[in-house]
């Protein structure tokens, strides 16, 4: 083989490494996942990786605004998570628990009963027939509309008429954890308090856009006071985001898609930021999703507007962030979606270095676990 083709193999490999699934993996002990947050908001480990001289340091949380300057705008994810684990029981008095997979947004009052339809994925000793009807308090029930591969299920709710489906959940649900954190007897008090920003408004999520987790108010006053801007954006993160990836081939796998609105104050705060020359600092993935779908629909002079649509964008290494110049996140599962799209702006290499720096280091990973602050400009 000449020179010149073990060159081009050598980078033909390169390239398909970046794709392949099994090199998104990592080694970490199981003590390192968080089971609980930290005692506040602010104070977990902050890892500061700056893609720009490739260096690493490790500090607190609540020096992240010494990493920002007057004129710079930081942008969060405002969703609101809502109890979508129900337990309950089938007519034939087994018990039965559901997760839905997104908050019914449409309700239709008839013959003094409030219905609506929506996804589920339920789960029993056997799986409920179709028409089954499946009780969780005198006034929620389930019944099952169809049958949906991958363990889903299309369910109508019924409840009294004017009733308040979010009340009612708020009474009969709880906050649905990701699977990893263990709560044999289901999320506390404190889970419904502390896996939920402090900013959620507009409820539609099933897992909280964890990144924000670790503003606390007198950190965001404290933000503000400096001179730095604080824009929303909305995105309901959805059961599919955590879908494992099983493709061996990244580039195969596809997201299912999300509701986003991006406001006409947020677009043009944006707007402003990076016409004056500062930075735009996206808090955790979602945001920067939201953002990077956002610039697709931007003017011919690269403005963005305000849009709501459902957002499919999936980021992984190859892709040129538009928007986003600097990202707040927490460590992410190996193989998964969220970890390529950390990958795609940090750069594969040096963002696993970080990874194995901060498993060396004792840090606490996932949902409730520490954060990173990539750098791509300053």
């Amino acid at each position: 083989m000449s020179d010149m083709s073990e060159c081009n193999e050598m980078a033909e490999n390169a390239v398909q490494e970046i794709y392949r699934l099994s090199s998104y993996d990592y080694p970490l002990p199981e003590e390192q996942i968080a089971q609980q947050p930290a005692k506040q908001r602010d104070l977990s480990r902050l890892l500061v990786l700056d893609c720009l001289d490739n260096s690493r340091r490790h500090t607190q949380f609540e020096t992240l605004y010494e990493l920002l300057g007057p004129g710079d705008l930081l942008v969060v994810n405002n969703t609101k998570v809502f109890p979508a684990r129900l337990f309950g029981r089938k007519e034939t008095s087994g018990k039965v628990e559901m997760l839905l997979l997104q908050f019914p947004v449409y309700v239709k009052e008839e013959d003094g009963i409030c219905q609506t339809t929506t996804q589920a994925l339920i789960k029993s000793s056997k799986r409920p027939k179709l028409g089954s009807v499946l009780h969780f308090s005198d006034t929620l029930q389930a019944r099952v509309e169809a049958l949906l591969p991958d363990g889903k299920a299309e369910v109508r709710l019924f409840s009294p008429a004017h009733a308040d489906l979010e009340q009612l959940l708020e009474q009969h649900g709880e906050i649905p954890l990701p699977p990893y954190i263990k709560r044999p007897e289901g999320s506390t008090q404190e889970d419904a308090l502390r896996y939920q920003t402090k900013y959620a408004r507009h409820i539609g999520s099933v897992a909280a856009p964890t990144a924000g987790l670790h503003l606390s108010n007198p950190f965001i006053k404290k933000l503000r006071d400096a001179g730095i801007g604080f824009a929303e954006v909305t995105l309901h993160v959805g059961y599919g985001t955590f879908a494992p990836v099983r493709c061996e081939d990244i580039r195969d796998h596809t997201l299912h898609k999300e509701l986003i609105r991006v406001p006409e104050e947020t677009a043009e705060a944006i707007n402003t930021t990076r016409e004056n020359g500062g930075k735009i600092w996206a808090v955790g993935t979602t945001t920067a999703r939201t953002l990077e779908f956002a610039a697709g629909y931007a003017d011919k002079m690269g403005r963005l507007r305000a849009i709501e649509e459902l957002c499919g964008l999936y980021i992984y290494p190859g892709y040129r962030f538009k928007i986003v110049d600097n990202l707040i996140t927490n460590f992410h599962l190996p193989k998964s979606s969220l970890l390529f799209m950390v990958a795609a702006l940090a750069g594969k290499e040096r963002l696993f270095k970080a990874y194995e720096e901060a498993v060396e280091r004792g840090y606490r990973f996932f949902s409730y676990g520490d954060a990173m602050a990539i750098i791509t400009k300053k």
